[in-house]
């Protein structure tokens, strides 16, 4: 046995993965006391007679913990903290629920939050300052749409704001009129026309808003995310919890624009923080918005609103500029890109940088939701990360099928293309756009169902992966697209022991039964970091 074993976890139906995404199974977990596994024992192996310490986990189930490659954690905490309307299911349902939420917090000056989305309520259309003055007109409020990429303002905001039948929208932002009239909600860029008014959060509440998403993330079972867009008011709000301990999960950034990572990194990435909680490895830039307000930027007009195709945040100019200022120092570019014009810009960008910039850079391309199938073959090379996240398809079916018509189906959240034609598949949530639930994410990916199993036999059924490939992409991969391989992604020596107890074996679930997985316990660096009650 090896001397540096210092804690056995014991008597687990243990089930990982290697590094070619094969299932390994074990019956026990040797770390160090920092945390590192040293060794899987199987059933008939002999423990150590000298521990430190020994846990008996009763034949449970452990796993390694899920690495969750695109998410918003400060969003996920505010809206949980915030109004989160993102559970109604009708127009008239949210306005009760807003109206109910002033109600009871009297104090608030400025209502915030968000979650609202028009396709869930059938609405046909965006909703209007009006029907947000009809569950609350006494004071601003101003509510997110469910994807962030709109905001919705009552009267009392727009007027706050100054905005008038005169506002212009910036470059890269939409202002929805009637009449000619502002009419309440703000498409991308245009949201800082009223969101340069409303209070920021003071620190104690960044404090609290991390706090709540650290728990939720746990409690799902993901012990390490990328964080996508990460501000300098974010990345002091992880400092702070990292300096008094209380950083749990593991945190790899992305600072929104060049601007932020330079202010933070200086020269390039950061070094591993608090034990390998937190790094900022990267930068985070916007090639458009997205399919739900129709921001997504197409090579064709949108199916349902001829007159529009969604706009280019960046000309092919600015893009590159943006890319080689940040590759120039080492950090790691990940665009977001949605519509088959802003995904063929972005590829075509790294081809362009591939050239100057070599060696391990791991374009990444956020979401790559809507791609001409032209374009898909250019995924597998330069080493592009293809960051998707399954529940978007399975959330988005009816609308995507609305937006682009039957044509660009096919190369609309194509996941299993990706991986054919060689592109690195790295899943995430995009939480709070969607639930961080990784079981809801690794049924959707090969299933192409939602959680009613609609629609049957999958919708487009030829991108579906294998179980094994999803879960790869959510442990592995994830953790390779943020350069963190080394350290999490699977339960193997030399990587931290972050791992999870769950309540059933997820090879074999039915994709019903595995949506329904509990997590028991969620260990990170082989400490237990949270435990259902």
């Amino acid at each position: 046995m090896p001397a540096f074993a210092d804690a056995l976890i014991d008597n687990v139906d243990g089930i990982t993965l290697d590094k070619d995404g094969r299932v390994v199974r074990f019956t026990g977990l040797l770390m160090t006391l920092d945390g590192h596994v040293t060794r899987l024992l199987a059933a008939k192996e002999k423990r150590p007679d000298k521990l430190d310490w020994r846990a008996d986990m009763k034949g449970r189930v452990m796993l390694p913990g899920f690495v969750d490659a695109h998410g918003h954690v400060m969003e996920l905490g505010f809206r949980a903290l915030e109004l989160d309307i993102s559970d109604t299911k009708s127009l008239a349902e949210a306005q009760a629920k807003i109206a109910a939420y002033v109600a009871a917090n009297p104090e608030r000056k400025w209502i915030l939050g968000g979650g609202w989305n028009q396709e869930r309520w059938g609405l046909g259309r965006f909703p209007t300052a009006a029907e947000l003055d009809a569950a609350v007109g006494d004071r601003p409020v101003w509510l997110s749409r469910a994807d962030g990429h709109a905001g919705w303002g009552n009267t009392a905001a727009l007027k706050a704001a100054g905005v008038t039948a005169k506002s212009v929208a910036p470059a890269g932002g939409r202002i929805e009129k009637a009449g000619g009239v502002p009419s309440g909600v703000f498409v991308d860029a245009a949201q800082a026309l009223v969101g340069k008014v409303v209070p920021p959060p003071l620190a104690k509440d960044r404090d609290a808003a991390l706090l709540k998403a650290q728990a939720m993330l746990l409690a799902f079972g993901i012990t390490a995310t990328c964080d996508m867009a990460m501000s300098l008011d974010d990345w002091m709000t992880y400092r702070r919890m990292g300096d008094v301990g209380a950083l749990r999960v593991r945190i790899v950034t992305y600072g929104l624009g060049v601007e932020t990572a330079v202010q933070i990194g200086g020269t390039g990435p950061t070094p591993w923080l608090y034990n390998d909680r937190l790094r900022m490895v990267g930068v985070k830039l916007f090639a458009d918005g997205a399919l739900g307000s129709r921001g997504a930027w197409l090579k064709a007009p949108y199916s349902d609103a001829p007159g529009q195709a969604g706009a280019g945040f960046m000309t092919d100019d600015v893009i590159r500029n943006r890319m080689s200022r940040a590759a120039m120092d080492g950090y790691q570019v990940a665009v977001h890109a949605i519509g088959d014009k802003a995904n063929a810009q972005v590829v075509g960008a790294i081809e362009d940088m591939a050239q100057t910039y070599k060696g391990d850079r791991r374009w990444r391309v956020e979401h790559a939701q809507v791609v001409d199938i032209v374009d898909l073959p250019r995924f597998g090379k330069n080493g592009i990360v293809a960051s998707m996240q399954p529940t978007h398809a399975t959330s988005d079916r009816a609308m995507a099928e609305a937006r682009l018509g039957p044509a660009r189906l096919a190369g609309a959240y194509a996941w299993n293309t990706m991986l054919r034609n060689g592109a690195v598949l790295a899943f995430g949530s995009d939480y709070p756009v969607e639930s961080p639930d990784p079981f809801a994410g690794w049924a959707a990916a090969f299933t192409r169902q939602d959680a009613n199993g609609e629609p049957f036999g999958g919708w487009r059924p030829e991108e579906r992966v294998t179980r094994e490939q999803a879960w790869k992409a959510f442990t592995i991969d994830a953790a390779y697209a943020g350069f963190a391989e080394d350290k999490y992604g699977r339960l193997a020596p030399g990587q931290r022991a972050d791992f999870i107890i769950v309540d059933r074996d997820p090879t074999l679930a039915s994709p019903t039964d595995l949506r329904q997985t509990r997590v028991e316990e969620t260990w990170v660096g082989g400490e237990k970091v949270y435990a259902r009650r």
